[in-house]
């Protein structure tokens, strides 16, 4: 699956199942390690886990599975799937980290088109 088909299918599940501010980051210019970062904040830790884990399945039927996962038990759970590496946090970890931040040279991805309002 290309990457720009990967990034599309993981935004659509995570905006069903209720992330909110969804944001995606182009950084194939600016790093070697990805094309695309997704990410996305949760309500609660249940929420980054049930997220994380919804992903991780409807990528799975997809028949694509994820290289590397980490922070299961923490507020920031990280799915890498070499091409697009999706970030799921808890909104005060989010802001603490504020990858937005680090990563501003690198420019931002027109979601609208996959968002319901």
């Amino acid at each position: 699956m290309e990457s720009k088909e990967l990034l599309e299918n993981i935004v659509r599940i995570l905006d069903e199942k209720k992330a909110t501010d969804i944001v995606a980051i182009e950084t194939a210019d600016v790093t070697i390690m990805s094309d695309f970062f997704i990410i996305a904040s949760a309500t609660s830790s249940t929420h980054v886990r049930s997220l994380a884990d919804d992903v991780e399945d409807g990528m799975e039927k997809l028949g694509v599975r994820p290289d590397h996962i980490e922070g299961k038990a923490t507020g920031w759970i990280l799915l890498d799937y070499s091409s697009v590496v999706v970030h799921v946090f808890q909104n005060d970890t989010r802001e603490y980290y504020n990858l937005e931040r680090l990563w501003a040279d690198a420019p931002r991805v027109d979601l609208t088109h996959l968002l319901n309002d």
